[in-house]
């Protein structure tokens, strides 16, 4: 399953995301939230969600006292709950885990940042739900921070140059992120290598005056959704490739909806030689809320759906069979899950609650079109470098293995400028 969220404030690979109402692992074994009960103005603390049982429940985790309202709260693989706190300056972490009817708290540490430091959030879960990392980025530099498996506490794990942002992992063993860096008034995504120290290699260099993130990847195909101001200078576009690839992204004119902002925020797994069939689900904010759209790369289309009642926005996971899970909460059902089938009509739809009523869920989905323009290329492709696959050019990070059982050759990401078809254009 995909992970959807970075943190409580961003979208998964953007900073400038709107804000997701949820973190899930990696796995969609468990979700963590910062709510409150009720309109009253009760006090903030975390909750985590099981969603891999027969139905969903929720239990709260209220520390010794109230959160702030900007806590960061991140579900780890094995039930407890990261949380990031702010005091005095200094970036506290803790794991929290229920104790029968109260929260036990293990304290990790806190980091400390200078004082040109913009500041520090939470990377998305990692595969395997092991470790956690923060990034904490300044005016001429970001540290990369291992807070959560490290063995005394919180530890530097390498400085990259530049102002960087998102966070997105390439692989299931999280040896690879992918990272959004500004350099010299633009920006462009680079993979960090945690394995080699921290090493930085371009990953999107789609042209020398454009702006381009990495939004979302999935490790199962390699499928990438990217955003970029190449194809229209000035106005930034949702735009696709696949890691691995002779083909230049491309940037569909159906995902281009007008005063609408439109982030993807889960991709459908397991589609390891068909990434044009992945299932993309997307956040769609317009004039009149938010809803749901659901897009393939090999369709002209987007299916727009509403969002169901009490949908954590911008929340969910696709099942590798094509079923996407939406969290939802409402004041009948707490903790609930909505389904939408892959044909696009949900399925009634929550499917357990904390009290033990039904969810609620999706009411109704009336598929749409968001255009149906074809598929514009580039100039640009995300490929691994031609040549002789057992050499590597300077700079550029690679897998590597033990003497006696070398791993076997991984499709690398490299400059999309030194793209064997970087002049190809399709339509």
């Amino acid at each position: 399953m995909t992970a959807c969220a970075i943190e409580p404030s961003a979208g998964a690979g953007d900073s400038r995301a709107p804000r997701v109402g949820c973190s899930i692992t990696a796995e969609g074994a468990y979700a963590a939230r910062l709510t409150r009960r009720g309109e009253s103005g009760e006090a903030w603390y975390p909750e985590r969600w099981t969603l891999d049982g027969p139905e969903p429940y929720a239990v709260p985790l209220p520390g010794h006292q109230p959160e702030e309202p900007g806590t960061e709260v991140q579900p780890m693989g094995d039930g407890r709950v990261l949380v990031h706190r702010v005091a005095a300056g200094r970036h506290v972490f803790a794991l929290l885990y229920p104790t029968g009817p109260g929260t036990g708290e293990l304290p990790l540490g806190a980091v400390e940042c200078p004082a040109d430091t913009t500041g520090l959030r939470l990377l998305p879960p990692v595969p395997g739900g092991e470790r956690a990392y923060a990034l904490a980025a300044g005016a001429r530099s970001t540290v990369l921070w291992q807070v959560v498996g490290g063995a005394f506490g919180p530890e530097r794990v390498a400085e990259i140059p530049g102002r960087c942002s998102g966070g997105v992992w390439l692989d299931r063993a999280a040896r690879i992120l992918a990272v959004d860096r500004e350099t010299s008034g633009r920006t462009k995504a680079v993979v960090v290598d945690l394995e080699r120290g921290g090493e930085v290699s371009p990953l999107l260099q789609i042209a020398p005056d454009s702006d381009d993130r990495i939004l979302l990847a999935d490790p199962d195909s390699g499928l990438v959704l990217i955003r970029s101001d190449a194809p229209s200078p000035g106005r930034e576009r949702l735009g696709w490739g696949v890691l691995g690839s002779t083909l230049p992204v491309r940037f569909p004119e159906c995902l281009r909806l007008p005063d609408c902002v439109v982030t993807p925020f889960a991709v459908q797994p397991g589609q390891v030689l068909t990434p044009e069939r992945c299932a993309v689900a997307l956040r769609v904010d317009g004039a009149f809320g938010s809803w749901v759209g659901v897009w393939r790369p090999a369709e002209r289309q987007v299916r727009h759906l509403p969002a169901p009642e009490g949908w954590l926005t911008g929340a969910g996971l696709w099942t590798p069979d094509g079923e996407l899970r939406l969290p939802c909460s409402t004041p009948r059902s707490p903790c609930g899950v909505a389904r939408l089938l892959p044909s696009g009509s949900p399925r009634a739809e929550g499917t357990g609650a904390a009290d033990g009523r039904d969810a609620t869920g999706g009411t109704g989905a009336a598929e749409g079109t968001g255009g149906t323009g074809a598929a514009e290329g580039t100039g640009a492709a995300v490929d691994e470098r031609p040549g002789n696959p057992e050499e590597s050019a300077p700079g550029e990070s690679g897998e590597t293995g033990t003497a006696d059982a070398p791993a076997p050759a991984q499709p690398r990401p490299v400059p999309l400028q030194q793209a064997p078809l970087a002049r190809l254009v399709t339509k």
